[in-house]
């Protein structure tokens, strides 16, 4: 008898909108750009936020989404959010980050209600929530 089991991919779902990933630690930046890529989406990166700010201002298409670690040298995951968005008003945020929500919270970094996955994250995880943000 032939036994079935269900993917563990079956409900993972990409899309092809454009995202600027910025994390500040290179093994996540290429794991997180090779994901992104492989459920269809067209990833700008860059290891630095003051780098993700002469890309937005450069790139002459709409960037749907900012995927960006919460706290990085420079400026922080927010403050950057907030300079690409005079750039590009459309684009959502995605932060990341290897601390808790809780603990992000209470530094200060995010408000309550913003878009947060915490680090190391899933294929399946990314994409659900990648397509919950864009949907949004």
């Amino acid at each position: 008898e032939e036994v079935t089991r269900p993917e563990d991919n079956e409900d993972i779902v990409g899309g092809s909108e454009t995202i600027l990933l910025v994390e500040d630690e290179a093994a996540f930046l290429r794991m997180g750009k090779t994901m992104l890529e492989g459920l269809g989406y067209r990833v700008l990166f860059t290891s630095s936020p003051t780098e993700a700010l002469r890309v937005a201002q450069h790139y002459e298409h709409p960037i749907d989404m900012l995927i960006t670690d919460v706290i990085m040298p420079e400026m922080n995951g927010r403050a950057l959010a907030e300079k690409v968005q005079v750039v590009h008003p459309e684009l959502t945020s995605l932060y990341m980050s290897g601390y808790t929500a809780n603990v992000i919270a209470h530094r200060g970094v995010l408000d309550e209600g913003v878009h947060f996955m915490q680090k190391p994250f899933s294929l399946k995880k990314l994409a659900s929530k990648v397509r919950e943000v864009l949907d949004e």
